[in-house]
């Protein structure tokens, strides 16, 4: 079985910094897109950031544009998240997802994707 594990999530002060990663264990299985979610309580998972597997191609969502930047190791089957500049307003819990076959270059709907891990805490204090 296929696992999504993501990492790197903690307590971090506004305007600080943190580095999450998405691992796959198990059996390896062909992932056609990465995604990166995340909701904060009471609030609906919402889409953050998306890499096509084989090119590297890129979508974010405009609020965080300029401050997140999402990768993926192909040797490593990992998905990392940089994200930069942090507000109170991320707080969250961040979900990495696999999807298998692409939609489109923007992915932003969790129907699109296969697989989730099973999140990990960022906090942002003020």
């Amino acid at each position: 079985q296929v696992q999504l594990v993501e990492s790197g999530g903690g307590l971090v002060q506004a305007g600080g910094s943190l580095r999450l990663t998405c691992a796959a264990s198990g059996r390896t299985f062909s992932t056609d897109a990465m995604g990166w979610f995340r909701q904060a309580p009471g609030k609906e998972r919402e889409f953050v950031a998306h890499i096509t597997w084989s090119d590297g191609s890129t979508y974010y969502a405009d609020s965080v544009k300029g401050r997140f930047t999402i990768s993926r190791d192909n040797a490593k089957n990992t998905a990392d998240l940089q994200m930069n500049s942090l507000k109170p307003e991320d707080t969250a819990v961040y979900y990495c997802a696999a999807a298998v076959g692409l939609r489109g270059p923007g992915m932003a709907r969790k129907y699109e994707y296969d697989l989730w891990g099973q999140g990990t805490q960022v906090t942002v204090s003020s």
